[in-house]
């Protein structure tokens, strides 16, 4: 069994995305990991080449900036990373530059690759998520954040990225997938406030024109970490290779947000999943089999 990682990144510096860590998150599972660096201005070449794996092969990719609409940038950029993984890989493990994989579940993963490989119904292998919030003490613990997603997809040249490179699909079908039994944590909203102000105007010009988001302007410059419906503690072990970030940027945060914002029809929903663990409504870009 072969295994290709690949992974996109554009000015991870200036935006402070984990990258080098999500890297290493996956390195131990793969036989190669592709990063294709886009054109950046801070530096973010010279730090994936200053990583120290025979694993790794780089690539440097200029970005289409005037893909705006929802997120496709993304997606034509990760389809790219994907088409220059091994030919002769068997699987395809996914990571974006502020996701890790959860160390403690790679033996997990490895068996889930090891025993779907020849079983062609699968085209993809589904990871559950936890999402940091404000700092690495905490996760969201709303229904607007996605609690399952693919992260391993066979090796096929019509699997492709869908809509923001969240996950893949076959043509417009989604794909076959198994539990991979590992977890993925994602880590796109810690970040100091003001690095995150930053970071959210640049999200939005992969998104939005520039008349939008000069009209959102005082909006984005106001951001605080408020505006969330829950949180919970976090009280498990973070991945390995994330540890020395975590000493070194884990910015003093307390969440402040008022519950009785949360609409009654809302509240209904929190507490019925509370109960059986279904979320209503929620969102699945795959089939589970």
């Amino acid at each position: 069994m072969f295994v290709s990682g690949f992974t996109i990144v554009r000015n991870a510096i200036k935006y402070d995305y984990p990258v080098v860590e999500s890297i290493c998150s996956i390195l131990p599972l793969c036989d190669e990991v592709i990063v294709l660096v886009g054109n950046s201005t801070d530096g973010t070449l010279a730090l994936i080449q200053s990583i120290q794996s025979d694993k790794i092969k780089i690539f440097e990719s200029v970005w289409d900036d005037s893909l705006r609409e929802g997120g496709r940038v993304l997606a034509v950029e990760t389809d790219k990373a994907k088409k220059l993984v091994n030919p002769s890989a068997d699987w395809c493990v996914y990571i974006q530059a502020d996701e890790l994989f959860n160390d403690a579940y790679y033996n997990e993963i490895s068996a889930a690759m090891q025993s779907n490989l020849h079983n062609k119904e699968i085209e993809g292998l589904l990871f559950s998520y936890k999402h940091f919030f404000g700092n690495f003490n905490y996760v969201a613990n709303s229904r607007g954040y996605y609690r399952n997603e693919i992260r391993i997809v066979r090796n096929l040249p019509d699997i492709v990225s869908y809509k923001d490179a969240q996950g893949f699909r076959k043509g417009e079908n989604k794909l076959k997938v198994k539990t991979s039994g590992g977890e993925v944590f994602h880590y796109g909203w810690v970040r100091d406030p003001e690095t995150m102000k930053e970071k959210i105007k640049n999200f939005h010009q992969l998104w939005h024109t520039d008349d939008w988001i000069k009209a959102q302007e005082e909006a984005i410059n106001h951001f605080d970490y408020s505006d969330i419906d829950d949180l919970l503690p976090f009280l498990d072990q973070h991945p390995k290779c994330i540890q020395n970030r975590i000493k070194e940027k884990n910015w003093p945060f307390e969440p402040k947000w008022n519950k009785e914002k949360i609409s009654i029809k809302n509240r209904l929903l929190y507490w019925f999943e509370s109960k059986t663990g279904y979320r209503i409504g929620e969102y699945k870009n795959y089939i589970l089999k």
